[in-house]
């Protein structure tokens, strides 16, 4: 595991499955509301100092929590906390993240590094108390703390079912040590017995019986430490932290032998993977991907929420946007999210914002994109009105024609169409016909001007409520690439884009085989097997694929570009050499 990459489960999946409002506490009944309180920009940091009132009752507890955020690759970052890329956690970051309204943070612990040996398993004394620094920090500030036995999970406990012994040895030494140093923390403090648990070697009904140990275990141990752990939160996950429903009726079955009405469940959400990575052609937020995204939360509501088990996503977001720029196109990403939202707060799901660095810049203290930040802000109070694109695309030559949208309401009306503080005009820039905007061929040919390749113009589409859709008026022409050569170390296709965007890649042999290591599909994943470079005009195949190629067998590469351009390109590769050509 390298800086910047997900936990395995990530890359492996073919099938997995913000900000919810801050739940509004009366006598201890939970309440989903309409607010996270104030989220963002106008927010300020909260001024109570930790001990606040926790709710005896679990669930308004955990709604207390909504929403969270991951300090992802910092503490759970191997061997050491700034060694994936990440600065040094401090304080003043712990305040920023506060600042933008989250009410509790998920503090990912790897021990692995810092522990001795057999049979004590000690933790490091200093490393224990860098552990708890970021922890009272974050107290202090008002959040809920989720700190947890992270990438342990795939470096030692995975081995349990062939060292049985020696693992649950480990596992409860460590529990043990953890429980004991935060035994006197307040309730804001939360256990997680460990992320993403795996095991190696053992059928599906041996995996259930051995993660049973593990949240038995660690229950027994933290309970049986006393002081304010007789009584604390404490989170149990299902196998990889997966919301399937065989591995969801496992821990509901391991939490209700537990008697203890202060359990929490959690898993993990990344959405239908083939969206969330880009890869098998599933590159749009379509009725499929939808329709994972929906199932999946009421699969938690029904097997958890609606008998009283809370439940923390303790990790969500898409694998895609963590791998690198463009796997994910942002409208398509937007719409995601504001689902994501919308089902989690109507489902009663307190969500975690998984965060390697990708959305907030730890250094400056801001959102890469605020507008996407926008989007999973409001997502947790209201819905917000999508489009079927966020781009308009205009040819180079030719005669610029009417183009249409289809404006996914989500409840909402709309009410504007603007270009900056300058208001369109309906019936002469564009018209509304149920959901079906439509820019006139004039209006357009004005946004466009000289049709220079790139953005010409950029659109807000207003609605009742949400945040506004903004629509880029792009000018294009079919990208030309260029015959090149190079090895399977470095090969790049020089591309001349044209104002255009790539989606994604095909890449098939003569005889209609799928080409490269997805073999499954012919489309293959964004930023693993392709990845465009606009500034440099170049579109690089990696080792990965070119790897996976057979020798001195042509394969033919077809990109799709979001214009709904096409281009085709050839290369062959003979030991390491890599020949690509047009023709």
């Amino acid at each position: 595991m390298r800086k910047q990459q997900a936990p395995q489960h990530r890359r492996r999946r073919i099938r997995l499955a913000v900000g919810a409002p801050l739940a509004l506490i009366a006598s201890g009944v939970l309440a989903y509301g309409a607010a996270f309180g104030t989220f963002g920009d106008d927010a300020e940091p909260h001024a109570a100092a930790a001990p606040y009132p926790v709710p005896d009752n679990a669930m308004a507890a955990v709604a207390a929590m909504q929403p969270g955020w991951n300090l992802g690759n910092s503490l759970d970052a191997i061997p050491n906390e700034t060694d994936w890329g990440q600065p040094r956690t401090t304080k003043t970051l712990l305040d920023s993240v506060r600042a933008q309204g989250f009410k509790s943070i998920r503090i990912p612990v790897t021990w692995s590094d810092h522990q001795g040996t057999a049979p004590n398993y000690t933790v490091d004394p200093g490393y224990m108390s860098r552990v708890k620094q970021v922890v009272d920090w974050a107290i202090a500030d008002g959040l809920y703390v989720i700190i947890d036995v992270h990438h342990d999970s795939w470096q030692w406990t995975s081995k349990m079912s062939t060292d049985h012994a020696q693992v649950l040895a480990r596992f409860n030494a460590t529990w043990t040590q953890i429980a004991t140093a935060f035994r006197n923390e307040p309730a804001q403090l939360v256990f997680e017995s460990i992320n993403e648990p795996q095991f190696d070697n053992a059928d599906n009904t041996r995996k259930a019986q051995l993660l049973n140990e593990l949240n038995t275990s660690f229950h027994k141990v933290v309970r049986a430490s006393g002081g304010n752990n007789k009584n604390r939160l404490l989170m149990l996950p299902t196998e990889v932290c997966t919301p399937d429903q065989r591995l969801m009726d496992n821990l509901a079955t391991t939490i209700k032998s537990l008697h203890d009405s202060r359990l929490v469940a959690t898993v993990h959400y990344y959405g239908y993977f083939p969206f969330s990575v880009n890869v098998a052609g599933s590159t749009r937020f379509d009725p499929q991907v939808r329709g994972d995204l929906d199932t999946t939360f009421k699969r938690m509501r029904d097997t958890f929420v609606s008998q009283g088990v809370p439940v923390v996503l303790g990790e969500y977001g898409l694998l895609g946007y963590d791998h690198g720029p463009g796997a994910v196109e942002r409208g398509e990403m937007l719409k995601y999210f504001e689902a994501l939202g919308h089902s989690a707060r109507t489902n009663k799901v307190t969500t975690v914002l998984w965060d390697n660095g990708s959305f907030y810049d730890r250094g400056k203290l801001r959102w890469k994109d605020a507008g996407l930040f926008r989007q999973i802000k409001s997502s947790g109070t209201t819905r917000s009105a999508t489009a079927s694109s966020d781009s308009v695309f205009v040819p180079k030559s030719g005669p610029v024609k009417d183009r249409s949208l289809t404006l996914n309401l989500n409840g909402a009306t709309f009410t504007a169409l603007t270009q900056g503080t300058t208001k369109l005009v309906s019936g002469r820039d564009y018209t509304l016909s149920g959901n079906r905007l439509t820019m006139k061929a004039a209006t357009l040919t004005r946004l466009v001007g000289n049709r220079s390749p790139g953005v010409n113009a950029t659109l807000q589409a207003g609605f009742s409520r949400g945040v506004p859709w903004r629509i880029q008026v792009i000018t294009y022409d079919t990208p030309v690439q260029s015959d090149t050569t190079g090895t399977t170390a470095s090969f790049r296709i020089p591309t001349q884009f044209r104002g255009d965007v790539l989606a994604t890649m095909q890449a098939r042999y003569a005889d209609g085989g799928s080409a490269g290591p997805t073999g499954w599909t012919p489309y293959q994943q964004f930023n693993t097997a392709f990845a465009p470079d606009y500034a440099k005009k170049t579109i690089g195949l990696t080792p990965a694929f070119l790897d996976a190629l057979k020798d001195d067998t042509r394969v033919e590469l077809t990109f799709h570009f979001w214009s709904g351009a096409t281009v085709t390109y050839h290369v062959t590769k003979s030991g390491s050499t890599v020949t690509g050509t047009t023709s």
